[in-house]
């Protein structure tokens, strides 16, 4: 007789966090705007959330959709838990655990997204997967 083998579920995490490689404010967001348009900064998930000047409708409804509160927050309005979660590695989308804050998504996989909503949504999905984690069942 073989023994039950255990499986294990995935930690459904309360909350997601996305961090802009950019300051927020009026003095940051110019310094962004010039600098990017010079084609001297970047910041790939502004790329997913941002069209050339609102954000994006389809990210929006895609944080309507995610199951759980997802803040976006520029790297100088950092809370000091998330501020240490991150350090330095922006941007980058973070995911609150039971163990605590866990990287789901860094710089190089938002950069392979193009800008688009879509393609960050199904990037998450994996990401949280391939670390054991899960949104919530709606």
């Amino acid at each position: 007789m073989t023994e039950p083998t255990s499986v294990s579920r995935p930690i459904v995490i309360s909350e997601l966090v996305g961090v802009y490689d950019a300051d927020g404010g009026a003095a940051g967001e110019a310094k962004y705007v010039v600098g990017h348009l010079l084609g001297r900064l970047e910041c790939a998930l502004c790329d997913i959330t941002h069209g050339p000047v609102w954000r994006k409708k389809s990210f929006d409804a895609f944080r309507r959709r995610v199951g759980v509160p997802f803040e976006v927050v520029h790297r100088n309005e950092r809370s000091p838990e998330v501020e240490a979660a991150t350090r330095d590695a922006l941007p980058c989308v973070i995911a609150q655990a039971e163990s605590g804050w866990v990287v789901v998504l860094g710089r190089d996989e938002l950069s392979g997204f193009g800008g688009e909503v879509d393609a960050l949504e199904r990037g998450l999905h994996h990401a949280l997967g391939a670390r054991g984690l899960a949104l919530p069942a709606s």
